[in-house]
C-alpha cells in the first residue's frame, strides 16, 4: 500500500500529541496517512505494552488511518543506528509516503531526538539503490520521501510553518483521550507521570492555541523543516 504521508514517532501517542489534527484534516482530504511507532512505550510510568497497543489501535480508527505498524524497537534503548535504520528503511520503501512527518529534533524525551534523526537518516538510505532490502523474499525498490517534516513536541521550537487544525481539534482530543492508560484519571492508582499531571492536557491546548494564534486560526500545529519549503503561487499561502 502506497501512503501519501507516513508519520514515524517514538513512542505510542507521540503522533495523536504532536500532529493529531494536521494527519486528520489530510485523512478528511482523501489522503493515505499511516503511522510507524518505533517502541511500544514498554518503559513510560504507566501502562503496559499490551495496553498501549490497544490504545494506538482505538486512536488509529478515530483517526481513519490507512495503516499502523509498531517497530518493536526498544523503548529508551533503540539507537539510530545502522541495524535500526535498515529495519524503517524496510518501512519506508514498502509503503512509499510522499510526505514524512517525524518528532521533534530535540525535545525533553531523549527518544524523540533519537527518532528524529533515525527517521531522517532512514528517509535518505531509503533512497540509495545500492541499499539492498527484502521483505518476504522480495527484493524492495530504492524510495526517498520528498519531504520529511518534524512536528513539535514538548519543549518551545519556532515553528517554520503551521498547520490549521481547527476544524478537526475535536478528532485530535478524541485520539489522545484513547490512551486512557496515559493521562489524568482521577480514579487511576497508578503512579503519577509527567503526562498523567491534569495541567498536561490543557497545556496541550495551550501550545495549539499558541500555534493557530501565529496564522489567526484558533488551533495550529507547527512544524520544522529540514530544507527549505517552495510554492509556484502564491496565494498557497494562509
Amino acid at each position: 500500500m502506497k501512503l501519501d504521508i507516513l508519520v514515524i514517532a517514538a513512542h505510542p501517542d507521540d503522533a495523536e500529541l504532536g500532529c493529531s489534527g494536521t494527519i486528520a484534516a489530510h485523512v478528511a482530504k482523501g489522503h493515505k496517512v499511516g503511522i510507524i511507532d518505533l517502541t511500544k512505550g514498554e518503559m513510560g510510568t504507566r501502562g503496559t505494552p499490551e495496553l498501549r497497543l490497544e490504545e494506538a489501535e482505538k486512536a488509529s480508527k478515530i483517526l481513519g488511518l490507512a495503516a499502523r505498524e509498531n517497530m518493536g524497537f526498544k523503548d529508551v534503548y533503540f539507537q539510530d543506528d545502522t541495524a535500526h535504520q535498515l529495519e524503517l528503511v524496510k518501512v519506508i520503501r514498502k509503503y512509499q509516503p510522499d510526505i514524512v512527518l517525524a518528532n521533534a529534533f530535540t525535545d525533553r524525551h531523549p527518544d524523540h531526538g533519537k527518532g528524529s534523526s533515525l527517521a531522517t537518516n532512514a528517509c535518505f538510505m531509503s533512497g540509495l539503490r545500492k541499499i539492498e532490502t527484502e521483505v518476504d523474499g522480495q527484493k524492495q525498490k530504492a524510495w526517498r520521501p520528498k519531504f520529511v517534516y518534524h512536528f513539535i513536541q514538548n519543549n518551545y521550537i519556532e515553528p517554520d510553518f503551521v498547520v490549521d487544525i481547527t476544524e478537526y481539534w475535536d478528532t485530535k482530543v478524541a485520539s489522545i483521550l484513547a490512551y486512557q492508560s496515559q493521562f489524568y484519571d482521577p480514579n487511576s492508582k497508578e503512579p503519577e507521570s509527567f503526562i498523567s499531571d491534569p495541567e498536561f492536557l490543557p497545556f496541550i491546548e495551550a501550545r495549539s492555541r499558541e500555534m493557530g494564534h501565529k496564522i489567526m486560526a484558533k488551533y495550529g500545529e507547527g512544524f520544522t523543516v529540514e530544507r527549505m519549503i517552495g510554492v509556484n503561487d502564491l496565494f498557497d499561502l494562509k
